[in-house]
């Protein structure tokens, strides 16, 4: 069983100086790694930039202490970006405060309750479809700020499409010098680590274009000129008790849960990769309760919601960092920085902001991927990728996951509904079959049914379309392929034990597996029918058969 114990705990048994030297190093370099992006993904998620420092600081800090995992570094992650602008747009950051806690409340739920095995379940093609939506959501955002565009007539848009209207409308103002130092940005990026591995391309880039645009007196817009208060020093607690009223909490509950599922799954999908590079095993349930604790913290600290960061964490691990002292090195490295820093972001420049959020949109898009499930999956799960893809780019990740899930859901019905098969015994060869009717004799006045399958509401009809002929006196029932039941064929079991009963015909039941026997003993169905009339094999059930036919 997940123990509900902190890694921390665990792994500082025999801790040494070594090891120490090793996290250290490997925390500072992540940290250098988490600033440029803390501060892009804030300004993404419509919040000013020191927002995402604070989410890195104090929701880092806790995640490595309370979590689960030993390598794991939490943080605000771009999956999160165009859900928080969203909140922020609509509700304001008294919404999203609230949104936060909420979620960071239903992730400790998750986590006592042990649901973290329960994220599994979730398909894949709706993380690929809606991780490829956000990406695609992510960049048309960053288009702004990147070509310099200014929105002439007051718009706000809220939605991609109503952003992607907006550019449209204002491309006459692109400002060509904010486009060439977002692609000297992007340049940095991409041919950076192609030579020089340790130090962060984007802690190069945001260094150097910030350079350029302050010496030459470049017309670009930078953080000091979008941002004009940017709080530097200390994260204070900013928590307002009035704001959870029964209104506001009813509003932003759904928020709320699409965070905490979106949490939840990257976090855990984040410490099984960290499991392989390491040769670790995680504890998913004190995982999602830090990660709850994180987010509560992170909202009363005027930060955003946080995550475990997939590429933040990778880079942990290839620096040395094995426990989780060094998740808390690059939180405590993020303060020192807040404190003695943050002024100097004022001359980041926005579209080098812009060209870092489009080089984290092309990496977590997973295109190939896409692609390939495109090529080589079922009609079906083809389906709910593209629908669950377009939903998240067109409308929002909450819509995108309930249709989602509700739509995989109903297809998997359809087609455990086609797997499930109630058929009478035929001739067939017995040496494919040695438990064939061909090496049995079925007394006189007898049917045998073999029903294979999960027996659930939607094939629970199939069980009704069984129907004794004149002379049957006995219709037994072979159920050993049956691995489940539910409540309404349970309920269909009975309608056929009522049918046959009025006609006089007796319901035997032969091998009925563990699942199913615990409804039928719940529901006092083996009461009704007698416990005589239960057999483990066929054999036994033929035998009762001849019993009564005699």
């Amino acid at each position: 069983m997940d123990k509900l114990k902190p890694e921390l705990f665990s792994t500082i048994k025999g801790y040494s100086l070594s090891q120490l030297a090793k996290d250290a190093i490997a925390g500072v370099i992540v940290a250098v790694i988490a600033l440029p992006l803390s501060i892009a993904l804030a300004i993404a998620s419509g919040v000013g930039p020191e927002a995402g420092i604070y989410t890195a600081i104090v929701a880092g800090f806790l995640v490595s202490f309370l979590g689960g995992s030993r390598v794991q570094i939490a943080g605000p992650t771009a999956a999160f970006a165009t859900i928080v602008a969203g909140i922020v747009m609509k509700d304001g950051i008294e919404g999203l405060m609230v949104a936060t806690v909420l979620a960071g409340v239903l992730l400790i739920v998750m986590g006592l309750f042990r649901f973290g095995s329960l994220l599994k379940y979730i398909p894949d093609t709706i993380t690929t479809g809606f991780t490829a939506g956000i990406a695609v959501t992510l960049f048309i955002g960053q288009i702004k700020d990147f070509t310099g565009i200014v929105y002439q007539h007051g718009e706000k848009p809220i939605e991609t499409v109503e952003k992607v209207q907006a550019l449209f409308a204002n491309a006459s103002t692109v400002n060509w010098t904010a486009v060439l130092i977002g692609l000297i940005t992007l340049a940095i990026l991409i041919v950076w680590p192609i030579y020089f591995k340790k130090i962060p391309g984007s802690f190069v880039a945001v260094v150097g274009t910030a350079a350029l645009v302050k010496f030459l007196d470049l017309n670009v817009n930078t953080i000091g000129t979008s941002f004009a208060n940017i709080r530097s020093g200390l994260p204070t607690l900013s928590i307002s008790a009035s704001a959870f009223s029964f209104a506001t909490v009813r509003a932003q509950l759904a928020n709320a849960v699409t965070i905490a599922v979106l949490a939840g799954i990257e976090s855990l999908l984040s410490a099984v990769v960290a499991d392989g590079m390491i040769g670790s095993k995680h504890r998913p349930n004190m995982e999602l309760i830090a990660q709850g604790v994180a987010n509560i913290a992170s909202a009363c600290f005027g930060g955003i919601p946080a995550t475990g960061a997939i590429a933040r964490t990778a880079a942990n691990i290839k620096n040395g960092g094995r426990t989780p002292v060094a998740g808390m090195v690059h939180s405590i490295t993020l303060l020192l920085v807040v404190v003695f820093l943050m002024p100097l972001a004022k001359l980041i420049p926005m579209p080098c902001i812009a060209a870092i959020l489009f080089h984290v949109a092309y990496n977590m898009s997973g295109w190939r991927r896409f692609i390939k499930q495109l090529k080589s999956s079922p009609k079906s799960d083809i389906l709910v990728l593209l629908v669950t893809f377009a939903l998240t780019v067109i409308f929002d990740l909450v819509v995108a996951i309930e249709v989602g899930v509700l739509l995989a859901a109903v297809l998997f019905m359809h087609k455990m509904s086609e797997v499930t098969q109630v058929e009478g015994w035929k001739e067939v060869d017995p040496e494919n079959d040695p438990d064939s009717i061909s090496l049995r004799v079925v007394p006189k006045h007898t049917l045998v049914y073999e029903i294979s399958g999960p027996m659930f509401f939607a094939t629970a009809g199939k069980i009704l379309q069984i129907s004794p002929k004149e002379d049957t006196k006995v219709l037994v029932l072979r159920m050993r392929s049956v691995s489940t039941i539910d409540a309404t064929a349970m309920r269909s079991l009975e309608v056929l034990y009522e049918d046959c009963r009025s006609r006089d015909v007796q319901l035997i039941m032969s091998h009925v597996n563990g699942q199913p026997m615990r409804v039928i003993k719940k529901a006092g169905f083996d009461k009704k029918l007698g416990a005589e009339n239960f057999c483990a094999h066929i054999d036994g059930a033929l035998a009762r058969a001849q019993q009564l036919t005699q």
